[in-house]
């Protein structure tokens, strides 16, 4: 049996729709968007780990989750199962780990941040392969005029994050809690 086989997830409900979140004897190892998400595991994948109705990390995270959608909470206290990225992706992830809530860096900023500043393509796609939106802050990251670009759940979720994070303030562009 391997790491990934020995994984469970659950579905929650959120205000930008259903979460997947899957666990493994790590920590927490995915958290995706049901609907519109790019770079999710394989159906096979997902079809082999069990749906559970209770498991202690997936608990926790459904209450931080709860916390951080209804405004009380900015950041994550979780343990998290980043190993089935490569040593650049985890440092990838890890650095926007970093970046506060209510703030945003740009592609270029987290690349001179990481020691690769010509590595700008390779951040944004190990940005855009983090397993674990919200919980690991991709959406903080934009394009360096400031412009709202990738987001693997979609750029209006990217914008409902941002706006809920006091990062974006945008009244033309309403999200109903």
């Amino acid at each position: 049996m391997t790491a990934l086989d020995s994984r469970v997830q659950t579905i929650v409900s959120s205000p930008l729709g259903d979460l997947r979140l899957v666990a493994s004897p790590d920590g927490l190892a995915g958290l995706w968007f049901v609907e519109g998400q790019r770079h999710e595991p394989t159906a096979e994948r997902l079809a082999a780990w069990p749906t559970v109705s209770s498991h202690p990390v997936l608990d926790a995270a459904v209450q931080q989750l709860d916390g951080y959608f209804r405004g009380q909470r900015q950041g994550f206290d979780l343990p998290l199962d980043l190993g089935q990225g490569t040593a650049f992706q985890q440092a990838v992830w890890r650095a926007l780990m970093k970046i506060p809530a209510g703030t945003t860096t740009s592609y270029g900023v987290l690349a001179a941040d990481l020691g690769r500043p010509l590595a700008v393509r390779a951040v944004g796609a190990a940005v855009g392969r983090n397993p674990l939106c919200v919980v690991v802050p991709c959406h903080r990251v934009v394009g360096s005029n400031g412009s709202l670009t990738g987001y693997a759940g979609g750029l209006d979720r990217k914008h409902a994050l941002l706006r809920l994070e006091g990062a974006l303030i945008d009244k033309a562009h309403q999200w109903a809690k």
